[in-house]
């Protein structure tokens, strides 16, 4: 009988994750939340906690991608883009990439990374902060954590874009080859820590 209670009770918790995982796939897979933004999530996002996230503070994630959405982004100067406050910023940059030991691991606590290249490609690192071992404590002032380590590497190019949440790890602006300058946005969303 007791091993029929544990059975019945590990099918009812399957079926309920099994569900939560669909609701969130349909969700995803639906892709309203671009708001008509032509560019692809990769693959190597964290559906569940991205969908947490928009829940919690939508308007946030569609002031991100409208601006995404409504700039002519490849003719904009790099610099610092307000876009609602502290809260949602974008920061452009064009620079060249690095090699592989010159860029660094990092991960933030405030704030989710929206990783866009706008031209040319760079690799992006991606690891659990558990995986990495720290090299810098963290630095509330820049909102920045470094570490060491080995991840699955991803190519981040003009047609996709990556999300980074506090508990994951990037290593961000590595060469595909060569040094080659990349011009890219990388949106700050604040991170929403209160649950509904």
């Amino acid at each position: 009988m007791k091993n029929f209670c544990l059975l019945v009770i590990l099918l009812i918790a399957t079926s309920i994750h099994t569900t939560v995982d669909a609701q969130t796939d349909n969700w995803y897979n639906k892709k309203e939340w671009l708001q008509g933004l032509a560019l692809q999530p990769h693959e190597s996002i964290n559906k569940t906690e991205f969908e947490k996230q928009y829940q919690l503070h939508k308007a946030y994630w569609d002031t991100a991608f409208a601006f995404l959405k409504n700039n002519d982004l490849k003719n904009m100067p790099a610099g610092r883009y307000a876009i609602d406050g502290d809260n949602v910023y974008a920061v452009i940059t064009e620079n060249p990439t690095k090699d592989m030991d010159s860029a660094k691991w990092e991960s933030h606590k405030k704030y989710i990374d929206l990783h866009h290249v706008i031209t040319g490609d760079e690799k992006i690192g991606e690891e659990r902060l558990s995986a990495l071992s720290i090299t810098m404590l963290y630095n509330s002032t820049k909102d920045l954590i470094n570490y060491t380590g080995n991840g699955t590497f991803y190519t981040a190019t003009p047609n996709n874009f990556f999300l980074f949440f506090p508990s994951d790890a990037h290593k961000p602006n590595v060469t595909t080859g060569g040094n080659k300058a990349d011009k890219k946005i990388v949106i700050k969303i604040r991170y929403a820590t209160e649950t509904k």
